[in-house]
């Protein structure tokens, strides 16, 4: 029998960026008039303004969507209990950026203050040519608006970690504390990565860094979904002559998730009664991306959730990744995770398959009396 892995020779968990919270949100970010507003609609299901002018969205719009989940739905049905809550995405639909706009162009410092204050992005790219809707720069190039997103978000990161190490320096002359020369490393590295144009989330931070890095929630350490709004044409056929080059500069700045959808067809989907919905579906051979589309911003923003099931409630609890058990105890009362001694679980696939909770604990103890392993089916 191999001996048991000693604490020592597991792998160090580096620290995630970003905000260490259960209650992150992700924003909807693009420039004016690529389908921000129309695809926060059809997510949210609320009548806000999405007209065919720049800035028509001055102040951030704000909803949570529920998190489709067919173990909830398992659940909640098995227990028919007399509270349902599902986990939940927080999203923030904000106008649109234009270049210049850490420069203050097009109200560009107030937008920029709004992606500050969320944990993600959705990053909505248009690649449909529609001469009804104009765009802002008069031509459809989704990697050229790529870039100047990409290059708006830097250059605000880059302005910010100048100020901070001009203060830092400051304070390095008035005190010896190595805790401000550690920082103020840290701060000449941040800066040096985003001048020589690279996005502080793609870097190799140290843990070290990281703590400092958080606590600047810096625009370009934001996890990003680029969500690529196309016709239902090109959507139905899924050919678009955009996708590849967008593809090819995904994958040169850092590979994060690609979602191709179309506006036009979510917004028809979400018109209909479900049953004419689905109808359409069929006789199309079209799906709506939205379930994608949530639970994979869902996952960026490093959230993950654990359910607790009973006549009363079946709910789901949100915490972040790499949350530890009393932690997580913590996120249903405080003084669970004062008091913590250990929490008994089970896997939702046990429960589904043997029926019942204590069916499940006596095939664990089975389990372990067989020698089959350590018990770690729960």
């Amino acid at each position: 029998m191999p001996p048991k892995a000693s604490k020592k020779d597991a792998p160090v968990e580096r620290p995630i960026l970003g905000r260490f919270s259960s209650h992150l949100k992700i924003g909807i970010v693009g420039l004016p008039n690529v389908g921000k507003s129309t695809l926060f609609n059809t997510l949210t299901k609320l009548s806000i303004p999405a007209e065919n002018f720049p800035f028509c969205t001055v102040q951030p719009n704000e909803a949570r969507v529920n998190i489709p989940d067919e173990r909830f739905e398992w659940l909640c049905q098995f227990y028919k209990p007399k509270s349902e809550v599902p986990a939940f995405l927080e999203i923030h639909d904000i106008a649109g950026l234009v270049k210049g706009a850490h420069e203050g162009q097009g109200l560009g410092n107030q937008f920029l203050s709004h992606i500050r204050a969320v944990d993600g992005i959705f990053h909505v790219l248009r690649a449909f040519e529609d001469p009804e809707i104009i765009h802002v720069d008069d031509s459809v190039d989704p990697v050229r608006d790529l870039e100047v997103i990409t290059e708006e978000l830097r250059l605000k990161d880059i302005e910010f970690m100048e100020g901070k190490v001009e203060d830092l320096e400051k304070s390095m002359k008035r005190s010896n504390d190595k805790q401000l020369k550690l920082e103020h490393e840290c701060c000449e590295k941040i800066q040096a990565w985003l001048k020589a144009g690279k996005d502080v989330r793609l870097g190799d931070w140290s843990a070290a860094d990281i703590v400092i890095l958080n606590t600047f929630q810096l625009l370009s350490a934001k996890p990003i979904v680029y969500l690529v709004n196309m016709n239902e044409k090109d959507y139905q056929r899924k050919k678009n002559k955009f996708l590849p080059k967008i593809h090819a500069w995904v994958q040169e700045h850092g590979g994060e998730p690609i979602i191709p959808f179309s506006c036009s067809l979510e917004r028809t989907l979400a018109d209909l009664p479900a049953d004419e919905a689905a109808k359409y579906c069929e006789e199309n051979k079209l799906q709506s991306a939205l379930t994608k589309i949530i639970k994979t911003g869902f996952s960026a923003i490093n959230l993950i959730y654990f359910f607790t099931a009973g006549p009363d409630e079946v709910k789901c609890w949100q915490i972040r990744r790499q949350t530890k058990a009393p932690q997580a105890a913590g996120a249903i009362h405080t003084d669970f995770e004062r008091g913590f001694i250990c929490a008994e679980v089970m896997k939702f696939e046990d429960l589904k398959e043997l029926g019942n909770e204590p069916a499940v604990k006596v095939d664990r103890v089975l389990y372990k009396k067989c020698g089959e392993g350590p018990g770690d089916r729960i």
